[in-house]
C-alpha cells in the first residue's frame, strides 16, 4: 500500500478550447503539505 494522500497522473483540463493544465503528474504523501499556485482562471480548482 502506498503512502500517498493524492496521486495524479497525466491530468489535462481544458476550458472552451484553452488548455489550463496539460499532462500534469504529481503525488502528495500522507502528512505532506502541498500548495498549487497560479493566477485566477488557471484551473487550480
Amino acid at each position: 500500500m502506498s503512502n500517498y494522500a493524492i496521486r495524479v497522473e497525466n491530468l489535462t483540463k481544458k476550458f472552451n478550447g484553452f488548455t489550463a493544465v496539460d499532462q500534469i503528474t504529481f503525488t502528495v504523501k500522507t502528512g505532506e503539505l502541498f500548495g498549487l499556485l497560479g493566477p485566477n482562471g488557471a484551473g487550480k480548482t
